[in-house]
């Protein structure tokens, strides 16, 4: 005997068992897939409260070479209070992207030290130094004078971008042939000191040394 139901059709069926259909015929539109969260994203420079951008060098070399420094006379130093700063277009400052707030512990806060890993050698920054001092038209001793990494590189500063090192010249008062001596070092330490104890961030830190080493402590409320 015959059942009294109708037969469905198969392309009934069909639509039916498939969820892409709203309406007989016509299939709904598949969502666009937004990229996933957390995807990994290209390094781009870092940039602080103040908003300045810093550049990221290329950081750690193997072998380190001598790089171009700006034009002869092109650099020209400020002050503040006597001390010498860098000229903020020659010398921005450069971070290094070898060193992150993630990895604070196993780069410049571990122990055993980590700058005398990274610096480049003394025939390379000597040469360079020669240079950059033609670039401000320094004319002193270069002896009494530091190739300073404007970010150290114990605030993970690039070790040898050229927008990160300049010729730096002695205090006011300094005694001349007595060497290098300048108060921008105590500074370094006491922001390093702040960021491996978690008192203040890496990014701050850097910002505060590019901003103006001679108010980076008191700006931090450090000092």
């Amino acid at each position: 005997m015959r059942s009294a139901g109708r037969t469905v059709p198969p392309f009934l069926l069909a639509c039916l068992l498939l969820s892409g259909c709203s309406s007989l015929g016509t299939p709904t539109s598949t969502p666009t897939r937004s990229p996933a969260a957390g995807a990994p994203r290209s390094a781009a420079p870092t940039s602080g409260a103040s908003g300045k951008t810093i550049a990221v060098g290329a950081g750690p070399q193997q072998h380190y070479a001598v790089q171009q420094q700006p034009a002869a006379g092109s650099c020209h130093y400020r002050y503040e209070q006597g001390e010498p700063l860098e000229d903020p277009t020659c010398n921005p400052g450069a971070v290094s992207p070898a060193v992150t707030q993630a990895n604070l512990a196993s780069t410049i806060c571990r122990k055993g030290g980590y700058t005398s890993g990274v610096r480049p050698s003394a025939y390379v920054t000597g040469k360079e130094k020669k240079l950059d001092a033609a670039s401000y038209g320094f004319t002193g001793s270069l002896s009494d004078a530091e190739y300073d990494h404007l970010i150290s590189l114990q605030l993970g500063g690039d070790p040898n971008d050229p927008r990160n090192l300049w010729v730096e010249p002695a205090d006011p008062g300094h005694k001349k042939g007595a060497g290098v001596n300048n108060k921008k070092d105590p500074v370094e330490t006491k922001l390093h000191t702040a960021v491996c104890a978690g008192k203040v961030t890496l990014a701050a830190a850097q910002q505060a040394i590019v901003t103006d080493w001679t108010t980076a402590l008191t700006r931090l409320g450090i000092d």
